[in-house]
């Protein structure tokens, strides 16, 4: 802690401290209520600053929302017959049958959903972004949007955006307002999902949707659709680790394997294992990412990302790999290790595994 500071704050207890020892001698009378008011101020004020100090490197921003980045979608509507869209990314979950979507009461399409009680919800690709930001800077009282995207009906009546990935239709239940604000209540009636968003089991995989994502107050849109790891795994092995950042000393390697014909299926296993435990477990394994060639399937080449050379030491010196190693040895005719330069690091293959 900064000397001066300390001393500053030391100084204010003191005096916090004096006026309550007179307050409760008498010394101090009604008529100094002011006196009071600013001494219990600057001990509200010693206070926060002891526990910004306590909380390491947090500041206190005050009550600042700072629940993003959200989801970017599009909201449809009819408004006096005519199709609107609004860009929107005030949005939210209630229990699990209900959505919350915020509009600001002045807006040209609180009209229409007002009369109507119904709306399509359209998540924002990044091949219609470009026309999602468009809808969000100009009004419908004064520019006709309806074309702006091409659309279909839905079974409920909602226009639906067809180059959206993702799209609900809903019912508005109820309208909560708030200081400026239109708060729709809606329940989902219908979901429309692009087929090639979905698994192969039909159910929605965000990793191949990637929605994008809107922050405030910086007004920027933010990638997403990068798995990190399964949720509530509910066993002991962890799904998943954060990721250190790749620093000067960090590895890129390409590492070239002859395998023995006669063992190339268990040397698959082998591979396949470790490179799995090696992401999931492991925060300085930022990549490793084994392929077979098309050409001679024995020939075995390992893109490796280390995040320095700690991190390698670290992968190096593991259970699993050192079970790799020693597993593998009679398997492996010849090993070439070919360190790389990256030209660009931030272009790097993030490659993240996660438990079927």
């Amino acid at each position: 802690m900064n000397i001066i500071l300390l001393s500053q704050r030391l100084s204010a207890m003191l005096v916090v401290g004096m006026t309550l020892f007179m307050s409760a001698c008498g010394s101090v009378t009604d008529s100094s209520a002011e006196y009071k008011r600013q001494v219990n101020m600057k001990l509200q004020s010693v206070e926060t600053d002891v526990m910004t100090e306590l909380n390491g490197d947090k500041v206190n921003l005050g009550s600042v929302l700072a629940l993003y980045p959200k989801p970017l979608t599009v909201i449809g509507m009819y408004v006096d017959g005519k199709v609107n869209w609004r860009l929107v990314s005030h949005t939210g979950i209630l229990g699990h049958d209900r959505i919350l979507i915020s509009m600001k009461h002045s807006d040209y399409s609180n009209r229409g959903v007002m009369s109507d009680k119904k709306l399509s919800v359209n998540l924002v690709s990044r091949q219609m972004l470009p026309q999602a930001d468009y809808s969000g800077s100009v009004s419908g009282a004064k520019v006709d949007k309806s074309q702006l995207f091409a659309y279909s009906v839905g079974v409920n009546g909602s226009p639906i955006i067809n180059d959206s990935p993702l799209s609900m239709e809903c019912n508005v239940l109820d309208v909560y307002e708030t200081d400026g604000f239109d708060n729709f209540i809606c329940e989902i009636a219908n979901t429309y999902a692009a087929k090639h968003v979905l698994d192969a089991k039909g159910q929605i995989d965000y990793s191949k949707l990637k929605p994008v994502l809107f922050a405030f107050p910086s007004y920027v849109y933010i990638a997403t659709g990068e798995v990190l790891g399964n949720c509530l795994q509910l066993t002991p092995e962890t799904s998943m680790t954060y990721k250190e950042d790749l620093q000067e000393d960090g590895i890129v390697r390409l590492s070239h394997i002859q395998v023995d014909p006669q063992y190339l299926e268990e040397y698959k296993q082998y591979v396949t294992e470790v490179g799995a435990v090696s992401l999931r477990t492991e925060p300085g394994v930022l990549t490793m990412y084994a392929m077979q060639s098309h050409d001679d399937p024995c020939h075995v080449t390992i893109l490796e990302i280390y995040a320095s050379q700690d991190a390698y030491n670290r992968h190096v010196a593991s259970a699993h790999f050192q079970k790799y190693k020693q597993g593998t040895s009679k398997m492996v005719r010849s090993l070439e290790l070919i360190d790389q330069h990256a030209l660009n690091k931030y272009n790097r293959l993030t490659n993240f595994m996660v438990n079927d």
